[in-house]
């Protein structure tokens, strides 16, 4: 009898174990990141830190919200390159969600630093981050507190390295203009390779919503896979591959306390998604995006909302006002 009592102790004990494991896995999960990975990334990820200069470092607490402009630098060998991804985001770590909003590349604008107009995506060419963060706070009339930017081309090595996304392409994907590079994506494949993706997220023969909406499902399929369980202990390997490819100027202690703090969450984030409407219109033969006045109003006020930490979750997405075409 004691025998059997001994052995329905043992199993009791690992009953307990195996359902807290279970329930509790995200926790698990952090606990072992600090004591084995936590270290480490933060060594890797300051090699990406790049503060801006001149900019004043404020302080602030991991579950206030923040915003960020995320940039997607389409940049070859040792040239400056172009953002061709522009998306200022709000993050909201206390509820779990992010903004993203995708501004047109094209959009025709003041350049700060320059004094003139043009299109958008010419300042990160002209300044860098720096100058792209201020064009953005100009026009949006919001401050950017962070930026992060990544070159294309360390974008298909992370996607293989989660292997592979998933992307909801119903209709083949197909690059026709004889200016452009060739290629094909397969419509309703379960994953998507590091290649389709890049493809995915360059393909530009159809409209400028078209392409900053497929930005947009890119980053949030990229988000929803590395949260997986089983991705978690390639954050390291993440982070190498990224390496040049990937800078910012949020530190890394600072990312990596957000991240666990939403990663923690019962769900995963919740992403809102907006574009910047506006219209097409050809100005000494180039073509430039026009910002719409009343949807800039509209964004503004979401950008209120979502930057406000005392804005109830239900009223953070305002209604929109109809657009008379």
């Amino acid at each position: 009898m004691k025998k059997y009592k001994k052995w329905g102790i043992a199993f009791a004990v690992i009953a307990i174990i195996g359902f807290s494991g279970f329930f509790f896995r995200k926790q698990i999960a952090v606990l072992a990141f600090d004591m084995f990975l936590s270290g480490h990334v933060e060594e890797t990820l300051d090699k990406s830190y790049k503060p801006i200069e001149g900019k004043e470092e404020v302080i602030r607490k991991v579950t206030e919200p923040f915003s960020v402009l995320l940039l997607g630098v389409d940049q070859r060998d040792k040239e400056i390159g172009r953002s061709d991804t522009i998306i200022y985001s709000v993050v909201r770590p206390q509820d779990n969600k992010v903004l993203l909003l995708s501004i047109p590349r094209d959009a025709y604008t003041e350049i700060i630093g320059k004094g003139f107009k043009t299109k958008l995506n010419h300042a990160y060419a002209y300044g860098g981050a720096k100058m792209s963060m201020e064009s953005v706070d100009n026009l949006l009339n919001h401050k950017v507190d962070h930026y992060a930017t990544i070159n294309f081309n360390g974008l298909k090595d992370v996607v293989d390295a989660l292997d592979g996304v998933k992307l909801p392409i119903t209709k083949d994907i197909v690059n026709k203009d004889p200016n452009h590079e060739k290629f094909r994506i397969e419509a309703n494949k379960p994953i998507y390779n590091g290649q389709e993706a890049l493809y995915f997220v360059r393909y530009r023969e159809d409209s400028d919503m078209n392409r900053t909406m497929r930005h947009r499902i890119f980053l949030n399929s990229v988000m929803e896979r590395a949260i997986e369980m089983d991705k978690i202990a390639r954050i390291p390997e993440l982070i190498e591959i990224m390496g040049d490819n990937f800078t910012t100027d949020m530190r890394p202690k600072y990312m990596i306390d957000l991240a666990k703090t939403m990663f923690t969450q019962d769900d995963p984030p919740q992403i809102s998604s907006y574009m910047l409407h506006g219209d097409g219109k050809m100005m000494d033969n180039v073509w430039y995006y026009m910002v719409d006045d009343e949807d800039l109003e509209y964004v503004q006020k979401l950008l209120n909302n979502w930057l406000d930490a005392s804005t109830p979750k239900a009223e953070l997405m305002a209604p929109r006002p109809m657009r008379e075409d």
